[in-house]
């Protein structure tokens, strides 16, 4: 490959980078993953011709936005939707959100089961702020419905106006009490930490984690019947490990942690963590291949393509982590996956051009860059209307 770019770092100095021109992403296509249920929670493309800077109601691309999620499909995953990955409580409002669902959802329905293909976001952004604990409810079973209508499988989303309103972990219990009642089928519970949202802080009614959890276990373990999984994004390896353990038997654990994944999924011998990634979005075809060699056995080749990978995620989710969607985006903009790096809310100034430019480097280090030349002339014109090369 003689691709060579002038790359700026996060130093403030500028080097020059051979692309290696390796791709290692596998074919679309493949047989289905036997041992592990894996969903790559997807983003949103938006309309690079639509008002979609900040405050604006989104404005998504829904051709190029359904086209991702079959490319997502193709590679063997399931499909996390209208989730944090999406933008939820940052930009994508709840009409496009409503949107989105049903229309990923009859995306879906054209390959096989929506329920088995897709799980949706449920949550309680569109009813405002300074809700009652009845009012949070509500909220919940409006959406609940639009996802249940739909088809797909309901995520239920730790919720702000939650975090706000409860005054301690019975007042969690009292709302997750009422819904997983009132739900038709099995529901993903999602525990989404701080780091993610700062306003989900003390969620289930502690600072604690350790007593955080203990509620969260007895809610599992009163419903397992109505809980088909957890999705634990704290970014704290040890916590899953433990928690997984704990689980009633036919609850999964999915991980959530894009920083220790590879592990969690391998698992210790005797529990492994099932995934609902946002790094999958942007990893899917090496990650595909990593999974089916898991499958076959082949612990080294899973080793060999997953490694390579994590360096790319702990970069793209390091601090402020709620902006590793401008990453996520950025990378599939460079794969030739959409047409343009724009985001709703105008997101896609929230990461420096440095940090985009070491995010390209990972990329190409992890072999994710289908068509090398097309990254290049992408990444040349960013860095030109940046300024840093002419």
């Amino acid at each position: 490959m003689t691709a060579r770019l002038l790359l700026p770092t996060m130093s403030g100095t500028v080097e020059p980078y051979d692309l290696t021109g390796v791709h290692l992403g596998a074919a679309p296509g493949g047989p289905a993953f036997r041992e592990r249920t894996a969903y790559a929670a997807a983003h949103v493309v938006a309309d690079p011709l639509a008002d979609n800077t900040p405050g604006r109601p989104a404005a998504p691309d829904w051709d190029a936005t359904l086209a991702f999620r079959r490319h997502l499909w193709s590679h063997g995953f399931a499909v996390a939707d209208a989730m944090d990955t999406a933008q939820r409580n940052m930009g994508l409002d709840w009409a496009a959100t409503a949107e989105l669902i049903r229309r990923s959802a009859a995306e879906a329905a054209t390959i096989g089961d929506p329920y088995a293909l897709i799980a949706c976001g449920a949550g309680t952004d569109h009813a405002g702020v300074g809700l009652t604990v009845d009012q949070v409810i509500a909220a919940y079973t409006e959406q609940i419905a639009v996802v249940e209508e739909s088809g797909a499988k309901v995520v239920l989303m730790a919720s702000r106006q939650l975090a706000a309103a409860a005054q301690g972990p019975e007042d969690y219990r009292r709302v997750y009490d009422a819904l997983l009642r009132q739900v038709r089928r099995p529901v993903v519970l999602h525990w989404l930490g701080e780091v993610f949202d700062p306003a989900l802080a003390g969620y289930w009614g502690s600072a604690d984690v350790d007593a955080a959890t203990e509620t969260f276990l007895d809610l599992v373990r009163e419903h397992a019947d109505r809980v088909d999984g957890v999705k634990v994004s704290l970014l704290d390896r040890d916590h899953e490990v433990r928690l997984r353990a704990q689980l009633p038997a036919g609850v999964r654990l999915y991980t959530g942690d894009d920083f220790h994944y590879p592990e969690l999924i391998r698992g210790d011998g005797r529990h492994f963590s099932h995934a609902l990634l946002g790094i999958f979005d942007a990893i899917a075809p090496v990650a595909a291949g990593a999974l089916r060699a898991l499958d076959a056995g082949d612990t080294d080749r899973y080793e060999a393509l997953m490694a390579p990978t994590v360096p790319l995620s702990r970069h793209l989710f390091a601090a402020p982590t709620y902006h590793y969607k401008t990453g996520i985006v950025f990378l599939a903009w460079l794969t030739g996956r959409q047409s343009a790096f724009t985001m709703v809310a105008g997101a896609q100034s929230a990461r420096s051009v440095p940090h985009l430019a070491e995010a390209f480097r990972l990329a190409d280090a992890a072999g994710l860059f289908p068509d090398p030349e097309l990254a290049a002339s992408r990444m040349r014109a960013l860095l030109i209307v940046a300024g840093v090369a002419s």
